[in-house]
């Protein structure tokens, strides 16, 4: 059987995260996909959730993260306790991808989402060679995110203004990008 997982160690002071780990999603993951996808704080900057129901966890698991071409969990310990994707473009923007994450609030502030970014960064450009750049787009408000992708390498280009509409409300977005040829920190 062929491991799918990409594996990383984050020495931290207690051994409950010393096995950080990326792998495809499945159905197996709904009970840990809830516990964030249920949680205000987590879901605040999604487009999705709070989800109420583990019904609307496994339909988002087989409509959504299934059929993605580049779905991960975020794990440690091989549980799940977030997610990372990455979406492709088509046609004359191939060149470009746009990464998000999400991860429980538990495991927030740890370094855990910051490894799993570096760590699918890494990844994609050595499996989609045509990638050139990798993007990602965060609301100004949220400002644990931005640390993320700053610590991950990634480079802050502006602020994209009434970008988009989440949740009702017109918002100012920034970009964000890591270009292939960029050195890793």
């Amino acid at each position: 059987m062929e491991d799918n997982s990409l594996a990383s160690t984050i020495k931290e002071g207690d051994g409950e995260l010393s096995d950080i780990s990326l792998r495809p999603m499945d159905l197996s993951d709904v009970d840990d996909f809830m516990v964030w996808a249920s949680d205000d704080k987590v879901t605040h900057f999604c487009s999705y959730g709070p989800y109420t129901s583990r019904e609307q966890g496994i339909k988002h698991i087989e409509n959504k993260v299934i059929p993605h071409p580049w779905f991960m969990a975020i794990c440690v310990n091989n549980r799940a306790i977030g997610a990372i994707s990455v979406s492709a473009n088509q046609g004359n923007d191939k060149c470009r991808g746009e990464i998000g994450y999400v991860l429980g609030s538990k495991y927030w502030g740890k370094g855990i989402a910051t490894r799993a970014v570096k760590m699918a960064s890494d990844a994609i450009f050595a499996e989609w060679p045509h990638l050139e750049r990798l993007e990602a787009l965060v609301d100004v408000e949220n400002v644990g995110s931005q640390k993320v992708l700053l610590k991950a390498g990634f480079m802050q280009e502006g602020v994209l203004r009434k970008y988009f509409i989440h949740k009702g409300k017109t918002r100012d977005t920034i970009m964000f990008s890591l270009l292939s040829t960029d050195p890793r920190i």
